[in-house]
């Protein structure tokens, strides 16, 4: 942006259909990471619920560690294995996007190579 008056000869680009300038075969595809982090913070919170109310249900006093707060251990089941989920899923998001993207390169060198005169 500029301070600068407009000069009557300026005229604003045309506005060009995306089609007919990209490739679609182009076009590199890679994943969404917020759906990644997402889906795993959601499967991480039901694992750890799963995983926590398990281990306070078969809890015996007699034979466990004496366990004062029940509730803080499943709240804690719960963070550690969401934040785990969430961080396994964030990495399975990278590595997928550096496969994506070392295939695309592959792909992309390969047509510039088969196409002469480009």
């Amino acid at each position: 942006m500029s301070n600068a008056p407009e000069q009557p000869g300026d005229k604003p680009a045309d506005d060009v259909d995306l089609r007919s300038v990209v490739d679609p075969a182009s076009v590199r595809r890679a994943p969404r990471y917020k759906g990644f982090l997402v889906t795993g913070g959601i499967v991480g919170f039901v694992a750890g619920l799963a995983l926590g109310l398990y281990l306070l249900a078969t809890y015996d006093p007699s034979r466990d560690q004496y366990m004062d707060k029940p509730g803080v251990w499943l709240t804690v089941t719960v963070a550690a294995t969401t934040t785990v989920a969430i961080l396994l899923a964030g990495l399975l998001a990278t590595i997928l996007d550096r496969r994506s993207l070392k295939r695309w390169s592959a792909q992309h060198d390969i047509r510039q190579d088969a196409e002469p005169g480009v």
